[in-house]
C-alpha cells in the first residue's frame, strides 16, 4: 500500500483523496463529511485547525479541491466508517500516523552537527528526503488520477448519450419496447466488457472520453440484430 500519510507544512497529514480511495469512498462524499464539520456553529473554530483545503489537477487537467486532514480531523472522519475491513484500514492509519509522528519526534531530538562539513552532508540528506517524499506524492497523485472515477455528472452525461443512441435507432428502425431493451442491454454490456467494469459508474475519469467515442459509433452486435429481426417477424 502506497504511504497513507505524509508531511505538509510540518505536521502529519492525509489527505480526503486518500482517505476516499482507501476506504472505497466517492471522495465527493468525504468532501461534504469534512465541510459539514467546518461549517458546523459548534466547534468550527477548532475543525478549522483539523482540515486544510488544498487541490490538485485530475487526468483532465482540471483543477479538483481535496482536503488535508491532520490526526485529529482524520479520527473525525475516518472513524464514522464501519465494517472489518473499515478497520483494518483505520489501523493501518493509526500505524501510520504513529510512525510518522515517532519519525518526527525522533529526528527533532538529535543536536544539530557545528562542523561546516557534516552540515553540508546534512542539507543534502535533507535534501534527498524531500525529493524522495515527493516522488512518493507524485506517484500517489498518479495512482489517484488513474484510478478515479467518472464524477455523477459525467456518468449522467453518459447516460443521456446512450439513451439519445437508442431512441435514434429505434426511430430510424421502427422499432418496440422489446427490441428497445436489447439494444440498451447490448450497449450496457459492450461497455462493461471493453472498460473492465460492473456498470457504467465504475468508468475511469481517464477513460470517460474514450466511453463517450464508443458510445457515438456504437453499433448493435450481430446477435442483437438477429434478435430483434425475429421480435419484428413475430409481430
Amino acid at each position: 500500500m502506497k504511504e497513507l500519510v505524509v508531511i505538509e507544512n510540518e505536521q502529519v497529514v492525509t489527505t480526503s483523496l486518500r482517505v476516499a480511495e482507501v476506504f472505497e469512498k466517492q471522495h465527493k462524499h468525504v468532501i461534504e463529511a469534512i465541510e459539514l464539520k467546518i461549517q458546523s456553529a459548534e466547534n468550527s473554530a477548532h475543525y478549522k485547525k483539523m482540515f486544510s483545503e488544498g487541490s490538485y489537477k485530475d487526468s483532465r487537467g482540471r483543477n479538483q479541491k481535496l482536503y488535508y486532514l491532520n490526526r485529529d480531523g482524520w479520527t473525525f472522519i475516518a472513524f464514522g466508517f464501519t465494517g472489518r475491513k473499515a478497520d483494518e484500514f483505520k489501523l493501518k492509519y493509526i500505524e501510520a500516523f504513529n510512525r510518522m509522528e515517532e519519525h518526527i519526534k525522533t529526528g527533532s531530538q538529535h543536536q544539530l552537527p557545528t562542523d561546516p562539513m557534516e552540515i553540508l552532508q546534512l542539507t543534502f540528506d535533507a535534501q534527498k528526503k524531500t525529493n524522495e517524499r515527493v516522488g512518493v506524492l507524485e506517484g500517489d497523485v498518479k495512482e489517484i488520477k488513474d484510478n478515479q472515477l467518472i464524477s455523477t455528472e459525467d456518468k449522467n452525461s453518459l447516460d443521456r448519450m446512450i439513451r439519445r443512441k437508442v431512441a435514434i435507432i429505434c426511430k430510424e428502425q421502427h422499432l418496440e419496447q422489446k427490441a428497445k431493451s436489447l439494444l440498451f442491454s447490448d450497449i450496457g454490456k459492450s461497455i462493461k466488457e471493453l472498460f473492465g467494469v460492473p456498470h457504467r459508474g465504475r468508468i475511469k475519469d481517464k477513460d470517460f472520453q474514450a466511453a463517450v467515442d464508443f458510445v457515438n459509433s456504437w453499433e448493435p452486435s450481430s446477435l442483437t440484430k438477429t434478435r430483434i429481426n425475429q421480435l419484428m417477424l413475430d409481430v
